[in-house]
């Protein structure tokens, strides 16, 4: 059951034996799943586990800064995080998360914080991370996928991947296309997570884009309006199903040490 305590925290009740991705046994307890930072703030209700939210991106956006802030506020709520990094070393990584506050370290010992090193096999290396596939091929990653997708529903742990638009320098549009609606959505769903998966815009043909926009649960965009002066990021939530929504453009403002607020 799903309720909602006075600070906007829901409240979930679960017996777990093995977490997904890795994260620490935990026998019995009550998860905390905080709101969903940048996001929930235009939203009139909570956003439904198992929820698949899709982000489409300029490249010159904040987006990137936007996925930290995120996966801070989540964690410092008392969530979990996978995050999913294309694009940058998992260190450099660490260093902007520690950047907002976080005991990085600690975070990863105790299985809340996982980072999932894919930039390193996009370079064409062997990773040094716990949880890094070889290859982004899909025959390669499809069967590091199956190793790891498995596990008891997990409503406190929240999905980022940063840039999946990757996949397609290795794989033509159907296959990565399809793993992503056949593999990775179904499992978000049955484990009730939250996920947030981003691709650049401007990047890939009509048909990827609307066949992704359709099996999300939501759409949320972030631009940089060059027309301003000066230049504005913003942010939008384009579509959510069930769920009401100020779907008007907002300012993003980026703080000294790169979080990232809605200015309303």
């Amino acid at each position: 059951m799903r309720t909602t305590s006075g600070d906007g925290a829901h409240q979930y009740t679960y017996t777990h034996r093995k977490p997904q991705f890795g994260l620490h046994a935990i026998a019995f307890c009550v998860y905390a799943v905080p709101r969903l930072p940048l996001v929930e703030g235009l939203t009139k209700s909570p956003i439904p586990a198992g929820s698949v939210l899709l982000v489409e991106f300029d490249a010159a956006s904040a987006w990137f800064n936007a996925s930290l802030t995120i996966a801070a506020g989540w964690l410092n709520d008392g969530g979990a995080v996978t995050y999913n990094d294309w694009t940058q070393s998992p260190d450099e990584l660490r260093g902007k998360l520690s950047r907002l506050g976080l005991q990085v370290d600690s975070l990863e010992k105790v299985g809340r914080l996982l980072i999932w090193d894919a930039h390193t096999a996009a370079l064409g290396q062997k990773s040094k991370e716990r949880m890094a596939p070889d290859s982004l091929r899909i025959a390669d990653l499809s069967l590091f996928i199956k190793d790891v997708m498995r596990g008891p529903p997990d409503p406190s742990l929240l999905h980022i991947s940063d840039n999946a638009s990757t996949l397609a320098r290795f794989n033509d549009d159907k296959s990565w296309t399809e793993l992503l609606l056949t593999r990775f959505y179904p499992f978000i769903k049955l484990g009730k997570m939250t996920s947030l998966s981003a691709f650049a815009r401007g990047l890939h043909s009509e048909w990827v884009y609307r066949k992704l926009e359709a099996e999300a649960d939501g759409i949320i965009d972030f631009k940089l309006d060059e027309a301003a002066d000066p230049p504005m990021n913003l942010i939008r939530i384009r579509s959510l199903r069930d769920v009401g929504f100020d779907g008007r453009w907002h300012p993003l403002k980026i703080n000294e040490n790169f979080e990232v607020t809605v200015e309303k």
